[in-house]
């Protein structure tokens, strides 16, 4: 995280082209400054003024009177390099970049100036940064900030000012308000790493129309979200939209499905437009786990609730069903006329009685998580004095605090105070039944993506992967200057990956395909061969269920005639002939691979039976894959109708279809040559699926193949046999999410006094917990597990660096009963190797002073040891800095 503290708890700041103009940044920059609390030296600079704002001012640079942790600079883009370069000289430890239209090249010279100089920026386009819990506002935002405990990080100066005007107008604080504008140093993922860490802070708020570092971006993101709340907007959901976020922050254009599934895939949860994402800071403002998904709504109309209810089922969420139990309660409290089922009606003439009467029989019941309570203004009633009388049953209420409360009071000036009564009392409360509805959905769907973070995958022990196959036979086509291989050329590929395809024969003309088919059998298709036609259905390419070799001959001198009038130049390499297979009762599934630009490589699932024209009709997620992660991406594509199924096909298999996903996965990460993928279409029969059409393009390539990849997959290359003392053999392999049952297991085998010297306390290690060590970012972490020859884990080294890839912590355990064969300095020897290799500076770790075989054990392998008896540590630390050393 270096250099973000200068950023955020400056102790001085320079304003560079501080000035007295009305329309100037630099007059707007200085009156909010000094309108704080900050103590610090506030040193403005221009040659024109004395003084700015009644504060002295400097002519340049090199004539301030000490060094600014923080340069905000409101001078224009062409003078921008050169000033950062001079703020380097000085020392200064970070600047804001306020100005728009700065070039590429200009972006580039003062990203050099700045690593020259170890500074940070922010910007250039940014509005500034305010930190209300400081009471420091660096920015030329039109108004101030109240604190609270949302952070909020935006690529748009324009929706940073839409944000603060209403917030203001809803009492909404924030904890940090950061412009995060063109991203050219600092970006999302330092900044969630940093804000992931901040005391003020308890849920992160981002508006984003493009990500520059993906890996970065998910392994800060996945690790935000496993402790707080991040919820992001993302523009530029159309093609064209994100064509133009790419003209407003420069970054890549990506496919806007990739975002939405690294958004899920890192726990986060995306909202909609500016209307969720009010709705949305509302529901963070009042922050609160959710109990469960049953939602009850309390209202005095029905119509109202009705909109709710059609937003809730939209987006996938679940009404409560009312038990007797509790409808005969309600019978007691309300007139006979009031809906006996949820939601609950009460009548538009309903008193604050029927309200309060209503409330506290649902907060007695257990068929409900959450309640959502609706006003329509009335003529018998106070909207105020209902919103007030139900704060205060909440507030007396021994159970309220089992159930997330949401309001709704609709309307504008009837309404507006008994509003403002439920922002103050900590109760969310909304404009409208739809934004409340969709609030809840936020809590439920920010569940369900948590949820997926800790479900344990199925493991898969006799998944094929030759490999080694799979390269030779990319190699001998790329020497041969093949990048376009069809279904016959890619069979042997697929069938090494134990994905089967339909058999296929080749034929150069009519005669010769008509010819296999009497060979083969009927029935049989007939498709084009050629490499200059994506999309076969452009010429009428696939001519199915033929039954005799004059049809064969007819259909495939139709698809030559048809190629050569409407794309004439094409290269035709002659004509599949297949058996057709058993479809009665199958589906058609189109799985794909492409590399997106911000993302890298993607999986697509949808309908078979057309094609694609983009990625709006499949669902997409990122690589890598397993067995859970392939059966969101089914769920997904169901849900979302991506892949729809009709009453003449039988249910799709699930676990057949994830393992096809994931050995497609396996295919992809271990084979970066591979640029494009399509089974078209994978016929799926019950547990049979066969790939019927496949096309894949392959691209030589050089480096490491994992770079490309948002998430790093498992690094199978530091699998390694080793040997214990009693002679034993065991596998030293990187852990797995499919790890967590065995990794219980092993904890059992640990001791009580053991377990407490790891962690320093008597802990019970649930599901959770399990979850959060195996199902790491091997980007960032490392968890090295022994395992004997019967799949038992024996102990486990884990290491975890800093975001900056620096400094590591690590820590050992291994099982009580295998003490003294060796099996603790393998797994230290291990990490040792690894945190070298990975560049690390330093690999550290505590212990307790009575942990003596710890502590020899690490000063044999080169740790120094400080016992702090005290503090009741004893700190290891190995340095891999020659530097230091000496």
């Amino acid at each position: 995280m270096q250099g973000l503290d200068a950023l955020f708890r400056p102790t001085s700041i320079a304003v560079i082209g501080a000035s007295h103009r009305d329309d100037g940044a630099g007059k707007l920059v200085m009156k909010n400054l000094l309108a704080g609390n900050f103590s610090g030296p506030i040193m403005p600079v221009n040659p024109k003024y004395q003084a700015v704002a009644g504060v002295m001012a400097y002519p340049d640079i090199q004539s301030l009177p000490r060094i600014p942790d923080l340069a905000i600079i409101c001078t224009p883009a062409g003078k921008n390099p050169g000033i950062i370069d001079q703020l380097g000289r000085k020392g200064c430890k970070a600047a804001i970049i306020l100005a728009a239209g700065t070039s590429s090249e200009q972006r580039e010279q003062m990203k050099a100036s700045a690593r020259e100089h170890k500074m940070r920026l922010l910007g250039p386009n940014s509005m500034g940064v305010i930190m209300p819990h400081l009471g420091l506002n660096v920015s030329f935002a039109p108004f101030p900030a109240k604190p609270g405990r949302i952070a909020f990080v935006s690529q748009s100066a324009a929706v940073c000012a839409t944000i603060l005007d209403w917030a203001r107008h809803n009492d909404i604080g924030f904890s940090h308000f950061i412009s995060l504008g063109d991203a050219c140093d600092i970006d999302f993922a330092q900044l969630l790493d940093y804000l992931a860490r901040d005391r003020h802070t308890s849920a992160i708020l981002l508006y984003m129309d493009a990500v520059q570092d993906a890996r970065g971006f998910m392994s800060a993101a996945r690790t935000a979200s496993r402790n707080k709340a991040v919820l992001v907007v993302k523009s530029g959901k159309t093609r064209i939209g994100a064509q133009l976020g790419h003209l407003h922050t420069g970054g890549n254009v990506g496919m806007d499905a990739a975002y939405d599934a690294a958004i899920r895939r890192a726990g986060m949860l995306r909202v909609r437009d500016t209307h969720d994402l009010f709705a949305a800071v509302e529901t963070l403002n009042h922050a609160q786990s959710l109990r469960g998904e049953r939602l009850v709504i309390l209202t005095n109309g029905g119509g109202p609730a009705i909109m709710a209810i059609d937003t809730l089922l939209a987006r996938g969420g679940k009404l409560a069903s009312l038990s007797e139990t509790t409808k005969t309660a309600l019978d007691k409290v309300l007139p006979p006329s009031w809906s006996h089922t949820n939601p609950i009606d009460i009548v538009g003439d309903a008193p604050v009685e029927r309200y309060t009467d209503s409330l506290k029989v649902l907060l007695d019941s257990e068929d409900f998580d959450a309640i959502l309570i609706m006003h329509a203004p009335s003529a018998v009633v106070s909207s105020t004095r209902v919103a007030k009388e139900i704060i205060h049953v909440i507030g007396e209420h021994p159970r309220a605090r089992r159930f997330n409360i949401l309001t709704n009071w609709s309307g504008e000036t009837s309404v507006f105070e008994a509003r403002r009564c439920f922002t103050d009392a900590g109760i969310p409360t909304y404009r409208t039944p739809e934004s409340a509805a969709s609030a809840f959905m936020h809590l439920v769907e920010y569940r369900r993506n948590q949820k997926q973070l800790m479900e344990i995958p199925e493991s898969i022990s006799d998944m094929p992967s030759d490999s080694e196959t799979v390269k030779l036979l990319i190699k001998e086509a790329l020497d041969q200057g093949i990048s376009q291989l069809d279904t016959h050329e890619v069979s042997r590929l697929m069938a090494a990956y134990g994905l089967h395809t339909l058999p296929t024969w080749i034929a150069s003309d009519a005669t010769e395909a008509a010819h296999i088919a009497e060979q083969i059998g009927y029935p049989v298709a007939v498709k084009l061969r050629s490499p200059d036609i994506v999309h076969k259905s452009d010429v009428s390419g696939v001519v199915l269920n033929l039954r005799s070799a004059a049809e064969v001959a007819q259909a495939a001198d139709a698809i030559l005639d048809r190629v050569r009038q409407t794309y004439p130049g094409a290269r035709i390499h002659g004509l599949m002939v297949q058996r057709m297979a058993r479809r009665a009762g199958s589906q058609e599934l189109h799985i794909a691979m492409r590399s997106d630009p911000v993302f890298g490589p993607v999986i697509l699932l949808g309908d078979g039976g057309i094609d694609w024209e983009g990625e709006e009709q499949a669902a997409v997620a990122l690589l890598p894959l397993n067995m859970t992660l392939a059966r969101y991406l089914v769920i997904h594509a169901l849900k979302s109708g991506k892949v729809r199924a009709n009453r003449s096909q039988q249910s799709l298999d699930m676990e057949a279809i994830c393992r096809v996903l994931t050995k497609v996965s396996h295919l992809i990460i271990n084979h970066p040559e591979i640029t494009r993928l399509d089974i078209h279409p994978l016929l799926a029969t019950g547990k049979e699926l066969i790939a019927l059409d496949v096309s894949m393009q392959l691209h030589p390539f050089e480096g490491d193949g994992q770079a490309r990849l948002a998430i790093r997959p498992y690094p199978k290359e530091w699998e390694e046999p080793a040997q214990l003392k009693d002679g034993s053999s065991i596998l030293l392999r990187p852990i797995l999410p499919e790890d967590e049952p065995a990794h219980k297991e092993f904890v059992s085998h640990v001791s009580d006094e053991d377990r407490y010297k790891r962690f320093f306390a008597d802990v019970v290690i649930g599901h959770e917990e399990l979850a959060h060590m195996t199902q790491i970012d091997y980007d960032r972490e490392m968890a090295f597990v022994a395992v004997a020859e019967d799949g038992n884990i024996l102990g486990v080294v884990r290491a975890m660096s800093d975001p900056d890839n620096v400094d590591a912590e690590f820590a050992v355990l291994v099982r009580s009963d295998l003490k003294g064969v060796g099996l603790g300095r393998l797994l230290m020897e291990k990490i040792i190797r690894y945190a070298h290799i990975r560049g690390l500076n330093t690999l550290s770790g505590i212990t307790m002073p009575s942990n003596r075989g710890m502590i020899t054990l690490a000063r044999k392998l080169g740790f120094k040891v400080k016992v702090q008896l005290e503090d009741g540590i004893a700190e290891l630390k190995l340095s891999f800095n020659r530097e230091e050393e000496q």
